[in-house]
C-alpha cells in the first residue's frame, strides 16, 4: 500500500505547538493550497484549506521557523481520524501527518531561511549551528570557462552539430 502526500501552500495561520500528556511535542497548523486550474465563470483558482499535524522534532521546528503566510512544502501521509463533538456526534476528520516540512520560498524580511536540503528538514536540534556552504569548484564553470565579460553567464557552444539529441 502507499500513501504518500506531497504539499506546497501557505500557512493559514501560526502553527500552535502542544505537548501530549507524555511530554512529545505536535504542531499543528493549515496550509491553503492553490488548484492548478482555474475556475472558468469567474477566473480564479480555488484554495484547498489542509490541516497539517507535525510531530516531535518535525512539529518544533515548524513552530519555530514558521508563520501565517510563509510557503511551506509538506512531506507526509494521509490519516483519517474519528472523533466525537461536544454534541456526541461522530466526526471524521482528515489531516495530513508531516514527516518533513520544507522552506517553500527565500529569505523574507532577513527572517532566515530559505530551502536547504539538509537543512530545510524538521529533524535538527534547536541548537545546532550551520556551517557555511562549501566553497565552489576551483572552475565553478564545469570546465567551460569563465563567463563572457559582458556579464552574460551563457557561453556559446562550439561543437553545436545541429542535431538534436532526440
Amino acid at each position: 500500500m502507499l500513501n504518500r502526500i506531497i504539499l506546497m501552500g501557505r500557512l493559514a495561520r501560526d502553527p500552535e505547538l502542544r505537548r501530549t500528556q507524555a511530554g512529545v511535542p505536535v504542531a499543528s497548523f493549515r496550509l491553503a493550497v492553490d488548484r492548478d486550474f482555474r475556475d472558468k465563470t469567474t477566473g480564479e483558482r480555488a484554495t484547498d484549506w489542509i490541516d497539517v499535524v507535525a510531530w516531535r522534532q518535525t512539529g518544533e521546528f515548524v513552530s519555530r521557523y514558521f508563520s501565517k503566510g510563509r510557503m511551506a512544502v509538506v512531506e507526509g501521509r494521509l490519516q483519517m481520524r474519528d472523533w466525537t463533538d461536544k454534541d456526541g456526534n461522530r466526526r471524521i476528520s482528515a489531516e495530513v501527518v508531516a514527516d518533513n516540512v520544507y522552506f517553500g520560498d527565500s529569505k523574507r524580511d532577513g527572517d532566515g531561511g530559505g530551502y536547504s536540503p539538509s537543512y530545510g528538514q524538521g529533524s535538527f536540534s534547536q541548537d545546532r549551528s550551520y556551517p557555511a556552504p562549501p566553497a565552489p569548484a576551483t572552475d565553478p564553470f564545469g570546465g567551460y570557462g569563465a563567463p563572457p565579460a559582458d556579464g552574460d553567464q551563457f557561453a556559446e557552444l562550439s561543437t553545436d552539430d545541429g542535431d538534436l539529441p532526440f
